[in-house]
């Protein structure tokens, strides 16, 4: 069994990586607040802000990881909140790193030890997360971390046959990226792509399941971003 195991795939990017991966035979689960809208998803509904409530799908997950003969996990569920370094509330904080940065590490301890070779851990970060711009404080300082965290993954992993990458969207036509700026702010940051677009979210799927299967990215931040000028 090719067993691929992702987080927040109940819409856009997750939901397509969900997709695209179904169609080329793995089987997939998602763990998410929502169900994932894709027919074959096998759902795992859970709140990664709580850490009770990801526990409760650890076993699950445990088993089917010792019976692939594959896996791919693929970190994809996000937390962006509009806040500056000036007002950021440390509850607040505390959960935008639970969702971005923590809950990847909990998954990681729980199923890297069950991968066999050819397997592969996949992070989605951000062009934040070698950049900062004005209110995502929070935001910025996980995708900071994400990619840390990635690079940790390939160096602890050596030798092991176990492949990481963290793939870096820029400005994503999601339900995230509106919410945070609305639909006239997403019009305006489309002008910052060189291609002067939005990313689609099937275009970062791609890019995502690619990394998944092919072990020469092991260690690399692929900036998926249609190149974005700098003003």
């Amino acid at each position: 069994m090719k067993l691929a195991v992702i987080t927040g795939a109940s819409a856009g990017i997750g939901a397509e990586i969900a997709r695209q991966l179904l169609a080329d035979g793995w089987t997939v689960h998602n763990l998410s607040r929502r169900p994932c809208p894709v027919p074959g998803v096998t759902q795992h509904l859970c709140d990664l802000t709580e850490e009770d409530s990801l526990t409760q799908s650890l076993p699950t997950l445990e088993a089917l990881a010792e019976r692939s003969e594959q896996l791919v996990l693929i970190h994809n569920a996000g937390l962006l909140r509009k806040d500056a370094v000036d007002n950021l509330p440390a509850e607040a904080l505390r959960q935008v790193l639970e969702v971005n940065v923590v809950a990847p590490s909990r998954l990681n301890g729980a199923l890297i030890p069950k991968m066999k070779a050819g397997s592969g851990v996949i992070y989605v970060g951000s062009t934040l997360g070698e950049k900062a711009v004005a209110g995502a404080a929070s935001y910025v300082t996980s995708k900071h971390a994400t990619i840390g965290l990635m690079r940790a993954t390939c160096q602890d992993l050596a030798g092991r046959g176990i492949h990481t990458a963290c793939v870096c969207p820029g400005f994503t036509d999601t339900e995230m990226l509106r919410a945070h700026v609305g639909d006239e702010g997403a019009t305006a940051v489309a002008a910052f792509s060189a291609f002067g677009r939005l990313i689609t979210p099937e275009e970062i799927a791609e890019t995502v399941v690619w990394a998944a299967t092919h072990p020469v990215v092991n260690g690399a931040v692929l900036h998926a971003n249609l190149g974005q000028v700098e003003r």
